[in-house]
């Protein structure tokens, strides 16, 4: 790490601790050129894919979004914020886990009823009609009975 002082290209190392969450490291760094000490911070940087729609356009992956559909579906049902953000979490990983640049919405849609599935079958059958658009009864009676 070069020095912000004096420019200097090797600094070393005086302390190092990592945050409550362990998501961060903070470094102090001695400069042995002119002795001058300084804070670093590492992070890692993680990208989560791009949201391809059905209609071609692309967005960025918003977690509040995913977070809040789920509530939506598990409105008035037993399962608490922890649950569903450790859900969301989930679904955070196998997109970051698949590698890809880009992910379909469906893709999306799909990871949440699996998390739904566990959570809560009423809140599934919720999600799933919206989301797959049911027309009629016979649609309901289908999805049940795949349950």
């Amino acid at each position: 790490m070069r020095c912000p002082f004096c420019q200097h290209e090797d600094t070393q190392v005086v302390e190092t601790r990592g945050s409550d969450e362990g998501t961060v490291i903070r470094r102090r760094r001695r400069c042995p050129s002119c002795d001058k000490r300084f804070t670093t911070y590492e992070r890692a940087e993680l990208a989560m894919p791009t949201v391809v729609k059905k209609d071609g356009t692309r967005v960025d992956f918003d977690r509040a979004k995913v977070r809040a559909s789920m509530q939506l579906a598990l409105r008035k049902r037993s399962v608490s914020m922890d649950q569903i953000d450790a859900a969301v979490a989930r679904i955070e990983e196998a997109l970051l886990a698949a590698g890809a640049n880009e992910t379909p919405s469906s893709r999306i849609g799909e990871l949440v009823m699996r998390e739904l599935m566990k959570l809560d079958k009423v809140a599934y059958v919720r999600f799933a009609s919206v989301y797959r658009s049911f027309e009629g009864v016979d649609e309901f009676s289908r999805l049940i009975r795949e349950i």
